[in-house]
């Protein structure tokens, strides 16, 4: 049953904060996070650094996955007191793989109203800087720890037509990209991003097999955490039809850039396999060449 929230009674925030760069907080946001009364965050000292980074210093109270539950009538208490609550997590927008869905859940069925103050996303931010396909995706989390069921996780979404994303931590994911090799093959289009609107910040494009070579090869590298993009299947075009959409594309690419750079960036663009089309674009090359 729907409740209609009171004039009088608070309401509960669910405020975006920065995924790295701690200048990619809204102003709305801040501004929330000085009226509230109380803040409720995923991890008190992650958040008091950022509140005391803006001159703020609200009441924190620790909300995680382990005490979620327990502090709802606690929120709940504040609320009817007419009170305002700001749900914070450690970096990003709450829930989405972080704690905050009991609570939002059950505070809404109480009748309170809950409202968003949206900012940073990791997966988002990855999508939008991957070069896959964005007018369709799936989030699925983060992947599972034991190898038989993220290789059955893989299988699942071997048909997908859109691009899933994935978070990993940087303690599996080699071992997941080794597992997403085997089950999907070489000829996916795979997009690793970590460290995001940080200092090291990087985002790597390839197959399966040439992300695991760039992990293996820098050791050194392998921090944070990941947001893993896989490419959709790649259906619905005739071999003819997908042969002339992508000798128009080398030959518009090797018109502005050298020939490398065209294949690399057609292999972005179309998930094919470099070998492929560096001999296609070879012979596009020549034929440019006859032709001045």
């Amino acid at each position: 049953m729907n409740h209609t929230p009171m004039p009088d009674q608070g309401q509960l925030y669910i405020v975006a904060t920065p995924i790295g760069n701690l200048k990619d907080i809204t102003y709305r946001a801040v501004e929330i996070l000085k009226i509230v009364d109380v803040v409720y965050a995923e991890d008190t000292r992650q958040t008091r650094k950022l509140l005391e980074h803006y001159g703020l210093k609200q009441k924190i109270i620790s909300c995680h996955e382990h005490n979620e539950s327990a502090r709802v009538s606690e929120v709940q208490k504040y609320l009817g007191e007419g009170l305002s609550v700001a749900l914070v997590s450690d970096a990003g927008t709450p829930l989405i793989s972080d704690p905050g869905f009991r609570l939002v859940t059950d505070i809404k069925a109480l009748g309170f109203r809950v409202t968003p103050i949206p900012g940073a996303c990791a997966l988002i931010s990855a999508l939008s800087v991957a070069g896959l396909p964005s007018d369709r995706f799936q989030f699925c989390g983060f992947l599972p720890s034991k190898s038989p069921n993220r290789k059955k996780i893989y299988e699942g979404i071997k048909s997908y037509t859109g691009t899933t994303i994935f978070y990993e931590s940087v303690h599996r994911v080699l071992a997941s990209i080794k597992d997403l090799n085997e089950v999907l093959g070489r000829d996916r289009q795979v997009v690793l991003a970590k460290e995001l609107t940080k200092q090291y910040e990087t985002v790597i494009h390839g197959s399966a097999i040439e992300l695991l070579n760039w992990l293996e090869g820098n050791p050194d590298k392998i921090r944070g955490e990941y947001v893993l993009l896989i490419r959709g299947e790649v259906s619905g075009e005739s071999s003819e039809e997908n042969t002339v959409a992508t000798t128009k594309l080398l030959t518009t690419l090797l018109a502005v850039l050298p020939l490398k750079q065209a294949v690399k960036t057609a292999c972005e663009i179309s998930g094919k396999k470099k070998n492929s089309l560096y001999e296609l674009a070879l012979g596009l090359k020549d034929e440019m060449k006859l032709g001045k």
